[in-house]
């Protein structure tokens, strides 16, 4: 049977979430189809969204950034954490090719870690790269020029990216250099149907209520203004994240009993990080976004330009998102009109899978 070999780095879900629509799409083309997913990831996030046979094998794949909460990323601890993960690289190397040898997969495909694609052809397996960002792009823009170890870092990255077989970029994404052949693709996105009157029974919510979800990917916020949401008349907030006992209008995501991606097509408005699978899935359903940036990671503007462009976004400073002050911006974007351009298909996946089928 055909064994895809899955290198998923675990900063956050968002790469998980463009490697899933691929796999299903594949899966529906290839009887028999599994997948070894080899990443951080928790099997939590797997478990209601991919529809082939998959094995998970925790390891880690990548750094990625390392982040003081979602909205802060702890720069010195970003570049110990690399130097430590690529400490002996070609030994770290060795090894991982083995194991994927050991398992002879028809084909590796990394989002979007430079050990899966060293790994990958190492062990000579068709190799191919997928993402919307690179690591590479990432920390440039956190690079200390006096500091010759950053560079070497990046250096280190870029040169096993080159040796992707293919990298298909996901739009919307950034300037790419490190790949020797590289494919643009559509966004990348499976939105769940909206079930907004279960989602309503389920919080207990009156029909006039407006439906909010707090959901800031896979890195959890380590503080919220829990007395001012609750005050927030007229509002009821899922939480993707643990709630004080005794509030009205504030629901853990965990005490509803729904898939998140069900709740996130059945809100009326989402606060977020501006991240790719938040972003893009809002804007497929005619989500408004209120958005916290952080304002040093790569792929924030590209992001924030197609919510303009194609959805309903506005800023919330930190500052006012940790004071609780929201109502305003709030009301505004859900008193928003849709803007004229119609959203980008959602055709990454299957001009994904019928570039990858072939290995398959």
């Amino acid at each position: 049977m055909p064994l895809i070999w899955c290198s998923i780095s675990a900063h956050g879900f968002g790469h998980a979430a463009q490697v899933v629509p691929v796999l299903n799409e594949l899966g529906r083309r290839i009887p028999g189809l599994r997948a070894v997913l080899r990443t951080q990831v928790p099997a939590t996030f797997f478990e209601p969204r991919l529809a082939v046979p998959w094995e998970l094998h925790p390891a880690q794949q990548d750094i990625g950034c390392v982040q003081d909460g979602p909205l802060t990323i702890d720069v010195a601890a970003t570049w110990a954490a690399h130097s430590a993960f690529h400490f002996d690289w070609p030994a770290k190397v060795r090894d991982e090719a083995r194991r994927i040898a050991e398992a002879a997969p028809n084909l590796v495909l990394s989002d979007v870690s430079p050990l899966g694609i060293a790994a990958g052809a190492t062990a000579g397996c068709p190799t191919v790269g997928m993402c919307s960002l690179s690591w590479d792009v990432v920390l440039q823009a956190l690079k200390d020029d006096a500091n010759p170890a950053h560079g070497d870092t990046i250096a280190l990255i870029r040169q096993a990216y080159a040796r992707a077989h293919r990298f298909l970029r996901i739009a919307p994404g950034l300037t790419l250099t490190a790949f020797h052949d590289l494919v643009d693709i559509g966004p990348i996105s499976e939105p769940a149907e909206p079930q907004p009157e279960r989602l309503r029974r389920a919080m207990g919510a009156r029909d006039s209520d407006r439906l909010v979800l707090v959901g800031f990917g896979g890195v959890p916020l380590k503080r919220l203004p829990f007395a001012q949401m609750e005050a927030m008349t007229g509002m009821c907030f899922v939480l993707d994240g643990a709630v004080p006992s005794g509030l009205s209008r504030v629901h853990s995501l965990t005490a509803l009993s729904l898939p998140f991606k069900t709740v996130l097509a059945s809100v009326d408005l989402i606060v977020t990080k501006p991240g790719y699978g938040t972003i893009v899935e809002a804007v497929a359903l005619h989500k408004p976004v209120v958005y916290v940036r952080r304002y040093n990671f790569a792929d924030e503007q590209v992001l924030i330009e197609y919510l303009h462009r194609y959805g309903r976004g506005a800023e919330l400073s930190p500052e006012a998102f940790s004071e609780g002050s929201w109502s305003h911006i709030v009301e505004k974007i859900l008193d928003a009109p849709l803007p004229p351009h119609q959203p980008p298909a959602l055709t990454g996946a299957t001009e994904a899978a019928d570039l990858l089928v072939k290995h398959l």
